[in-house]
């Protein structure tokens, strides 16, 4: 059997933790804690995120989207597929050292997402990205830490509380959707959802296909 080799590890900004970057053969794994946040042979989670959250503004002209967290750039690779030419991407990436992986180690994974002229790269914090404009997209795709129970940035829980949740609703247009992926379900993040004037549905999803864990994309639609 393959070992697992340590390509690179870094801290994450902001006083974070350290985040590790390993491969095995042509399998890729980041990191934190010593317990695995991502890893390339199983993304079916990631791909689900994007599609559902696309198909819901597929009839929209000019869509505009928001993503928060590369990773593998899975989840923006998959919205790219089902996203019309006129489309714009913006990602979101607080790690510079993510964004590097993605033009290296990991920049076949996904196609090289991050090539594509639809994208605009955001060197930033997600959440203050969504402050920055009111009603400027279409959807909002958090793929951010570990979901709502985060791992690697304290400072990401702020996204998932009542004002995290008020200020990505105050930047999505009449209608449009937030998207959100976590590793665990999150009763109490339901109820913030809900609690927030949002029209939500929770959806069950595999890491792989139809095996592997199962993770939660939770959809909501602004009323």
């Amino acid at each position: 059997m393959n070992p697992w080799v340590l390509l690179d590890a870094v801290k994450v900004p902001d006083e974070g933790e350290t985040m590790k970057l390993y491969q095995r053969a042509f399998e890729f794994s980041i990191s934190v804690k010593n317990e695995e946040l991502m890893n390339s042979r199983m993304h079916g989670s990631e791909d689900a995120l994007a599609e559902l959250a696309c198909k819901r503004i597929a009839n929209r002209k000019n869509p505009r989207v928001l993503i928060g967290g590369l990773g593998m750039g899975f989840t923006l690779g998959t919205a790219l597929a089902h996203l019309e030419e006129t489309a714009e991407v913006v990602i979101a990436e607080l790690v510079p050292a993510v964004i590097k992986w993605n033009r290296t180690y990991l920049a076949e994974l996904a196609g090289r997402p991050l090539d594509d002229p639809r994208v605009t790269l955001r060197e930033s914090d997600v959440g203050l990205v969504i402050k920055e404009q009111g009603t400027a997209y279409d959807a909002i795709l958090l793929d951010v830490d570990n979901g709502p129970d985060g791992l690697t940035h304290a400072g990401n829980d702020r996204l998932y509380t009542h004002g995290g949740l008020a200020a990505a609703k105050a930047a999505l247009k009449p209608g449009g959707i937030l998207a959100v992926w976590s590793a665990e379900p999150d009763k109490s993040f339901s109820k913030r959802l809900c609690g927030s004037g949002f029209k939500m549905e929770e959806v069950t999803v595999r890491a792989r296909g139809t095996k592997g864990r199962r993770h939660t994309i939770w959809l909501a639609e602004k009323t």
